[in-house]
């Protein structure tokens, strides 16, 4: 009998969860809207109690959240903006719940991790995972190991340049108003437009707008981590017209001073999107639960 393993995406949105040993053997998933903490949770449980027994669980994250092991609040979502969620204990809660062990991760390095495995970073070692969404969220992986630090990247609230002669929207994010998320993000693009994301597919002003801000991000993101690939996921980033934009857009940033053939010649095998798309996450976290 083969040995099963649970993920959990746990988005501002959605909560994604699925049992199985992979991108080809899922036995079984759900999408759980992100309501409160006590509803979420417990259909979380409520899944995994109904179905085949895993051996481990593991989380991917919206967040912040405490990953240091020797916290009193490790497995904590801490400071979010999402209405509810500040200190919500994710992982004792589950953990009890299903008695089982748990990992747990950023929904970002998540997904960083299952590209690395099965995706758009197989056989490479330094790189970084950003997804556009209902946030912004950055993953990177150096020398083959997820990174953490004081606590975990945020790349979303990078701060970049906001010329408010062009834009003038003042930015959605309730910590930092005009971060890259503030700026970027599936909400931004809804409170600065009048009309989500989705609606916008023609407005080529949008898509223009939006590839200077997430342009300026990966620029950034070059300059300092010096990644092999970056990986752009996440729903604002499934409207066709924009990773192109983004690729020319980086491109013009960093203006020939990295001479890499990646950057000066390949650019769409650059910057690319992910294999595993939507999965990516809750991948990621069966592959973390595969580790424990």
């Amino acid at each position: 009998m083969t040995d099963l393993w649970g993920g959990i995406e746990a988005g501002g949105t959605h909560c994604v969860c699925a049992i199985g040993t992979g991108p080809q053997d899922i036995r079984a998933e759900i999408d759980i809207a992100t309501t409160t903490p006590d509803e979420t949770i417990a259909e979380v449980i409520r899944f995994f109690l109904s179905n085949e027994k895993v051996e481990a669980v593991g989380i991917g994250s919206f967040g912040p959240v405490d990953l240091t092991p020797t916290s009193a609040r490790y497995g904590w979502i801490t400071s979010t903006p999402k209405p509810g969620w500040k200190d919500t204990d994710i992982v004792g809660k589950i953990g009890r719940a299903l008695e089982v062990p748990v990992a747990f991760e950023t929904d970002v390095n998540a997904a960083a991790l299952a590209e690395h495995i099965w995706g758009s970073a197989e056989g490479i070692d330094n790189f970084v995972y950003l997804t556009v969404g209902t946030g912004i969220g950055g993953g990177t992986m150096t020398n083959g190991r997820l990174v953490h630090g004081l606590v975990h990247p945020e790349m979303g609230h990078l701060r970049v340049p906001h010329d408010f002669n062009n834009d003038d929207f003042p930015g959605s994010c309730p910590y930092h108003g005009d971060c890259l998320e503030g700026l970027a993000s599936g909400p931004a693009i809804e409170q600065r437009w009048g009309s989500p994301a989705g609606s916008l597919a023609e407005h080529n002003l949008v898509w223009e707008l939006e590839a200077v801000y997430l342009g300026l991000a990966v620029a950034n993101f070059v300059c300092t981590l010096s990644p092999e690939r970056v990986i752009m996921g996440g729903g604002v980033m499934k409207q066709p017209s924009l990773l192109p934009l983004v690729r020319r857009k980086v491109q013009k940033l960093l203006n020939g001073y990295i001479q890499e053939p990646a950057v000066l010649n390949r650019i769409d095998s650059y910057v690319v999107s992910p294999r595993l798309g939507n999965r990516a996450g809750v991948l990621g976290a069966i592959a973390m639960a595969q580790m424990i």
